[in-house]
């Protein structure tokens, strides 16, 4: 096939809101302008799909019943068939999302946007329930919605470290109404943004992990201090490490290592697992390993470091 198909995935539990959102998406005259898309809707949630809509936005539906339906083959058959200049699916909430893209889809088929959607006032049920699956609907996402939030949902939603499960993705309540407001709004941080050097607290490494790379922009050309643990990988160039934290994301199952790259010709200096105090100088660049945009150190000035106590970070 000498053609691409972008893909846009929509994931999340049942009533969780997804083909109204898709529903909502066919409609924008921003996102269907006559092209046809090929919609593949692998859950069939309460509300039927609308055929008068299907037509008006020149799109193609297919029921997925089984997940072994979906082979590179099989996608491949369907844009020799319906030639989609893009394809929505409507994922399975029970489905790994992670095995669309590594088993399922050939390279022909990227995925451009992964959204998940949640029903605020069932997350916790679904969250004590089915944890696992909810954690990779949010870590898997580029944006995560939270829709019929009320004040309340939102306060326990935020006070559960949600934006620590995914920092580089944009999440938003949506109230009863519909009315959106971002994740990040009204938070206070508890560092300086414009002091010469942003001094991060070892409590509050975690706060500027998640907020650097939720707006990496806002920390362009800065100069941070920070204390962490020395990463290094074999794919690492000589003069590139990572200073980082170990980090509890939800729970004690979800520990994981969180900092950002950092450039210094005197990192061969230091070993693995080392403890340094870095200032460094923030840019924002493209690296896979971000998936995107994200900030870069360049460090200034190194020393070693005792290491701190909590030794675990926490985003609260």
């Amino acid at each position: 096939m000498d053609f691409e198909v972008p893909v846009y995935v929509f994931s999340g539990f049942l009533e969780s809101g997804k083909t109204s959102f898709i529903r909502e998406v066919l409609d924008d005259p921003n996102f269907t302008q006559g092209e046809r898309t090929l919609y593949l809707l692998c859950e069939e949630g309460e509300e039927a799909l609308d055929e008068v809509l299907l037509r008006r936005t020149n799109t193609v539906a297919i029921v997925i019943d089984d997940m072994s339906m979906l082979t590179p083959a099989y996608f491949e058959q369907l844009a020799m068939e319906y030639k989609p200049d893009r394809a929505i699916i409507e994922w399975n909430g029970m489905w790994e999302i992670a095995d669309l893209p590594e088993k399922c889809l050939p390279e022909s088929w990227p995925v451009y946007q992964i959204v998940t959607t949640v029903n605020a006032a069932t997350w916790e049920l679904y969250s004590q329930n089915m944890g696992p699956r909810m954690f990779d609907h949010i870590t898997n996402a580029d944006m995560v919605v939270f829709n019929r939030a009320s004040d309340a949902e939102k306060e326990k939603i935020r006070a559960k470290n949600i934006r620590a499960m995914n920092p580089r993705a944009n999440i938003f309540f949506e109230d009863e109404n519909g009315e959106p407001e971002d994740y990040m709004d009204n938070t206070e941080l508890p560092f300086d943004l414009d002091a010469p050097v942003i001094e991060v607290s070892d409590l509050d490494f975690g706060l500027w992990y998640v907020d650097a790379m939720n707006d990496p922009e806002k920390y362009t050309d800065k100069t941070v201090k920070i204390t962490g643990m020395v990463y290094k990988s074999k794919d690492f160039p000589a003069d590139v490490f990572v200073p980082g934290r170990f980090a509890m994301v939800c729970c004690a199952d979800d520990v994981t290592f969180v900092g950002f790259l950092c450039h210094s010709p005197e990192a061969a200096q230091y070993q693995q697992e080392d403890w340094v105090t870095v200032t460094a100088r923030i840019k924002t660049e493209y690296y896979p390993q971000y998936r995107g945009d994200g900030p870069v150190l360049y460090a200034t000035e190194i020393t070693r470091a005792k290491k701190p106590d909590p030794e675990l970070v926490y985003f609260n």
